[in-house]
């Protein structure tokens, strides 16, 4: 009899139907969102440009995030050297963003904005650009609801065709700082 529920007890344990069910999320699920003030500092044809916007996202499980943002700039560029601003560049689009331990203090993300604009002004003819954006970031967890988030990238900006400006002159590494407010 001893042998029998032994055997039970094994072939009960080793049921399909009793195994854990392995999925991707496992647990409990939580979610949070925020917005954030961004500014970006690169260059666009040699010159220094601060690109001013605003961005937010839903985060998933404290390491994931999906949202978008829009970019525009602000200051005067200008390519020919008569004092008028030559060139208007507005982007936006998706973004993800990976956060890796997010309860410390200080941790770091990785950032990646997938989306179009446009571009116009004197020196160029008035078109639709693509633009890539992958950034890696720190970030400081000032309180519970603010976050402060400083980090380098690069924005790769593809589709320009005028005959003043080019994809490779609105190209450019920058450096940005974002301050981020929700439930993290």
């Amino acid at each position: 009899m001893k042998r029998l529920l032994t055997i039970a007890i094994l072939l009960a344990t080793a049921s399909p139907s009793l195994a854990q069910e392995r999925t991707l999320i496992r647990g409990g699920f939580e979610s949070g969102g925020f917005g954030a003030a961004v500014a970006k500092f690169s260059q666009i044809d040699g010159e220094f440009a601060l690109f001013v916007g605003g961005r937010g996202g839903w985060i998933i499980n404290h390491t994931v995030v999906i949202g978008g943002g829009g970019y525009g700039l602000a200051n005067d560029i200008d390519t020919n050297g008569d004092g008028v601003r030559d060139i208007e560049l507005g982007y936006g689009g998706f973004e993800l963003e990976y956060v890796s331990n997010s309860d410390k203090l200080i941790h770091f993300t990785a950032y990646l904005l997938v989306g179009g604009g446009g571009l116009s002004g004197t020196a160029v003819i008035e078109e639709a650009v693509f633009v890539l954006e992958p950034a890696l970031n720190g970030e400081l967890n000032v309180t519970d609801y603010f976050r402060f988030h400083a980090g380098a990238g690069y924005r790769w900006v593809s589709g320009v065709d005028s005959s003043g400006v080019g994809s490779a002159d609105l190209s450019a590494f920058y450096a940005q700082i974002t301050l981020k407010f929700g439930s993290f």
